[in-house]
């Protein structure tokens, strides 16, 4: 099995700074790993809610995960703060694959990246549609 290698900082476009917590931290010393997976999804979904194209209480459209992965290069800690970079591998017709680098505050080597797809579908039927324009346009500048 090959080793995953982790992105440079510069391949990401946008970064969020997200504080670690506390409560983040396992009985081993560091960020358990399902919180990295909450990390993902905090970067993604602020980067689309501040881009105006994320209402997630009445929007038409939706995104949901159907795929998601990540690699452990090195350990978080509270109180790290970790800033974590994202990408758009993917653009689809009705999909998308967000790609996430965790980035010790400062530091240019990540310590852990990872990817999940979103399925955009109507609310109600929670069958698959076409990417809206406004959503590809504003996930454009990030592929």
């Amino acid at each position: 099995m090959t080793q995953p290698s982790a992105a440079p900082r510069a391949a990401y476009p946008h970064f969020l700074t997200i504080p670690t917590r506390w409560m983040d931290n396992d009985v081993y010393g560091h960020v358990n790993n399902v919180v990295y997976y909450s990390y993902f999804d905090t970067v993604v979904n602020d980067y689309l809610i501040r881009a105006g194209v994320l209402d997630f209480e009445a929007g038409a459209t939706i995104g949901l995960v159907v795929e998601t992965q990540c690699n452990y290069f090195s350990s978080l800690a509270f109180p790290d703060r970790v800033e974590a970079g994202l990408r758009v591998a993917r653009l689809g017709s009705t999909s998308v694959r967000y790609e996430v680098g965790l980035f010790k505050e400062g530091n240019d080597e990540a310590c852990a990246q990872g990817h999940f797809v979103h399925v955009y579908v109507d609310r109600l039927t929670r069958r698959p549609v076409a990417l809206p324009d406004a959503l590809r346009a504003a996930l454009e500048p990030l592929a």
